[in-house]
């Protein structure tokens, strides 16, 4: 386990955290409340909380006259606490100690008191609806919120004014939110819907077919547009939806996972699993159906280009995502097609990629995007869109790793700073602006281009890479990968339509070479097309 520092640097890592919480908006005049000695000032003063009851940490996220907890503190226990107490719950114990603090049930109030505190309560609440919106979805939340300020109301009347701007902005993120579900679901039905168009594609005559490259053939514009997707998708995604993902039932602990009478919502991070998948086998169909090799062959020496500008743009995300399309099996055995094929630049691209020392040269690739992301003086620069499942890895082992709670009831805070650690660093990079245009005609093939899917291949996890030792297209078989973890399996399996036209189309552009592959090709005629 990492060694946990104080939490007032615990997130100094390369491009830090959720800026937008330690930053006061343009133009604002009232003086961000100062962090000061309290419950919590053993975080700043003293040795860092490795462990503390629930209560303990509880106390330390409620604000008073004179003490405001550090940020990363409180983004910290909002993402982790909810897997102890429903986020109701939790502002409710808020609310009822700052009442009982502040003495708010009494009449008349501590002028002077509560105008101190008023502003101190207001950042707590601020930075809970920015930072995890979607807790405000539960009316209870918004009814506890409008009701503490209520009780503070009567010192100031400004709170009014800066509750009503706090409820504004949370309404207008949450619409925003609802209609990105919404598109992206629209955009995952549309392409589900039309996939079975390929099945009998090579009956077809060649001009009713669409490709990629008569929709774009500058590998920097689609890398470009690629990018555009990954942090439509990014956007979306929500940090408490990592901790969601992987809840669980703690053997140590007597009481009910939150979450065990509501569906987990991970819906983001499932559709964002969805267009990795998707991308794969659009690159997989694209390279298998040109019924030509000089055609296959240069298809192929497209999407090279195009994944080594994603990543020279940081987008990573999408470069696996290439790389492992072109590593499946139908794609792979076109020996044919790979020998006419200029593949230096992909050997470089896969040894980027290799999964030797878990990923040591990606990570250190990361590393030199999130540096340059830190410094960057462009939005172009700020791009780092990680290997999205190599993230998540990350994040189950570090929950598979440890306990949430110790033996003696106390929760493990040294794991969620941890915890937060990563997910917030994510959090930083998913809110820079794509500063490409969009192409709306190369978006619309992306989302809605029919593909062919394998059946059992499961490409959002980070295994799919082949061996460059073994990398001769005369003797090359890709390495199976080894079993994913039960719980990413259990969370993101999203099986793909079950057509086996990818490898049909595989067989048709280069015949089988031994008398498996002539059975299975004659068993795939026989159940897709109707013929033997």
């Amino acid at each position: 386990m990492p060694q946990t520092v104080c939490s007032g640097t615990m997130f100094t890592t390369p491009s830090g955290f959720s800026p937008h919480l330690a930053c006061a908006e343009p133009g604002e005049e009232e003086e961000a409340p100062q962090e000061g000695p309290g419950p919590g000032a053993c975080l700043a003063d003293g040795p860092p909380i490795t462990s503390a009851s629930l209560d303990t940490l509880i106390q330390n996220l409620v604000p008073t006259a004179d003490y405001y907890p550090e940020k990363a503190y409180v983004f910290t226990f909002l993402l982790s606490a909810r897997l102890f107490i429903p986020p109701p719950e939790l502002l409710a114990r808020v609310c009822e100690l700052c009442i009982k603090q502040q003495q708010l049930d009494q009449s008349p109030l501590d002028m002077a008191k509560v105008r101190k505190f008023g502003p101190k309560i207001l950042q707590l609440l601020t930075e809970w609806t920015e930072t995890f919106p979607l807790d405000f979805r539960d009316e209870k939340m918004v009814g506890l919120l409008k009701d503490i300020i209520h009780r503070i109301a009567p010192c100031d009347e400004a709170y009014w004014k800066t509750l009503n701007q706090v409820l504004q902005k949370l309404t207008q993120r949450l619409a925003l939110m609802s209609q990105g579900e919404e598109s992206i679901v629209k955009v995952s039905l549309n392409a589900s819907s039309i996939a079975d168009k390929l099945v009998a594609f090579k009956t077809k005559p060649p001009p009713i077919q669409k490709d990629m490259l008569s929709i774009c053939n500058d590998p920097y514009t689609l890398a470009q547009q690629l990018t555009h997707v990954e942090l439509e998708h990014l956007s979306h995604i929500g940090p408490e939806e990592f901790v969601q993902a992987f809840v669980q039932k703690d053997p140590l602990d007597g009481t009910q996972p939150c979450f065990s009478d509501q569906k987990k919502k991970t819906t983001n991070l499932e559709a964002y699993v969805r267009w990795f998948n998707r991308l794969c086998y659009l690159v997989a169909t694209e390279i298998c159906m040109p019924a030509k090799k000089k055609q296959r062959a240069q298809v192929i020496e497209f999407f090279i280009d195009v994944a080594r500008e994603c990543f020279n743009i940081g987008n990573f995300n999408s470069l696996m995502a290439i790389i492992s399309g072109m590593n499946m099996s139908p794609v792979s055995r076109l020996k044919k097609t790979w020998g006419k094929a200029k593949t230096a630049k992909f050997f470089i691209l896969e040894h980027q990629m290799d999964p030797t020392g878990n990923f040591y040269n990606y990570r250190t690739a990361l590393r030199g995007a999130a540096h340059r992301s830190q410094t960057a003086n462009s939005n172009r620069e700020r791009i780092v869109i990680p290997f999205f499942s190599l993230l998540i890895k990350d994040i189950y082992f570090l929950n598979e790793g440890c306990a949430n709670r110790l033996p003696n009831g106390h929760v493990n805070f040294e794991k969620f700073v941890e915890l937060a650690r990563q997910v917030g660093e994510f959090m930083t990079w998913k809110q820079v602006e794509c500063p490409f245009e969009e192409d709306g005609a190369i978006l619309h093939y992306l989302h809605t281009a029919p593909i062919f899917s394998e059946d059992g291949e499961e490409l959002f996890h980070p295994y799919v890479l082949a061996d460059s030792r073994c990398r001769s297209r005369n003797n090359y078989q890709r390495p199976p990968p080894p079993t994913p973890p039960f719980i990413i399996n259990l969370l993101f399996h999203v099986v793909p339509p079950p057509f086996p036209g990818l490898y049909l189309a595989s067989y048709e552009s280069e015949s089988p070479e031994n008398q498996v592959e002539k059975d299975r090709w004659k068993a795939l005629r026989s159940n897709v097309l109707g013929k033997t």
